[in-house]
């Protein structure tokens, strides 16, 4: 997948959890993959095939929704106990009766977590970005909510249209410091048009200089809002990234 698909410009998608229809607003979206450290195969080489589609099945399944966010250890046991019974065709009730009786209060109470979830987030967000203007006293909050920190001064272009391409090196952490996706950690930059990215990206950039170096924090209404994108980025996350800007294409 490519290195860009985490500054891509981010969808509100849905979730249905049911067939009752009742749709839940996703808590993630794939977007850019990060390696992890490698240790043993849990089986022998021959049932591995076998491990590897149940590990593609979970993706799936959690880049629709991040059910490890919402339910508890004992609720998650309890979810895959209803996987496993409909897989091995072991289940005691009619699965339809099950939906059609439990699936509209389950929609509610993960509605319900979901709204928390996010409540959590953004208020997280809101006094990390608080702090981080009491911290830098040369960073300006502009009237979008977007916070722009100089590093380095640049002189040459700066991008002013959509369609203008940029070459650039980014950091992007969650404001607990966690990376979720970086192209100094791939070590080599990423080339993209402005109106590709992320709105918070994009006034970003139009503040920047060919050889500026900045530090954005952005709002989730200017990134990736209440969807999230991927596990990597939860929903109604505030993102800080480290750019710099190395050249500008006129359109």
């Amino acid at each position: 997948m490519s290195s860009v698909a985490a500054l891509m410009v981010a969808t509100t998608s849905r979730a249905v959890a049911f067939s009752t229809r009742a749709a839940l607003p996703q808590i993630a979206r794939a977007v850019t993959a990060r390696p992890m450290s490698s240790g043993p195969m849990p089986y022998d080489e021959d049932k591995m095939p076998i491990y590897a589609l149940g590990v593609n099945i979970g993706m799936q399944i959690c880049s629709q929704t991040n059910f490890k966010a919402l339910l508890d250890e004992d609720e998650l046991d309890i979810l895959l106990k209803g996987f496993s019974d409909i897989v091995k065709g072991e289940s005691s009730t009619d699965p339809m009766v099950v939906l059609s009786t439990h699936g509209p209060a389950v929609n509610k109470l993960l509605s319900e977590r979901m709204e928390g979830i996010l409540d959590r987030a953004k208020k997280d967000g809101d006094e990390f970005m608080a702090g981080f203007l009491d911290c830098n006293e040369e960073a300006i909050k502009t009237d979008s909510g977007l916070i722009y920190y100089s590093m380095t001064e640049g002189t040459g272009e700066s991008p002013s249209d959509k369609t203008d391409e940029v070459e650039v090196h980014y950091h992007g952490t969650l404001i607990d410091g966690t990376v979720f996706d970086s192209s100094v950690d791939r070590g080599t930059t990423i080339k993209f048009k402005i109106g590709q990215v992320i709105q918070g990206w994009q006034e970003g950039l139009s503040m920047m200089k060919e050889g500026g170096k900045a530090t954005l924090v952005i709002p989730p209404e200017l990134a990736y809002g209440d969807a999230g994108s991927g596990g990597a980025v939860p929903a109604g996350a505030t993102l800080k990234f480290e750019v710099e800007l190395f050249k500008v294409t006129k359109a």
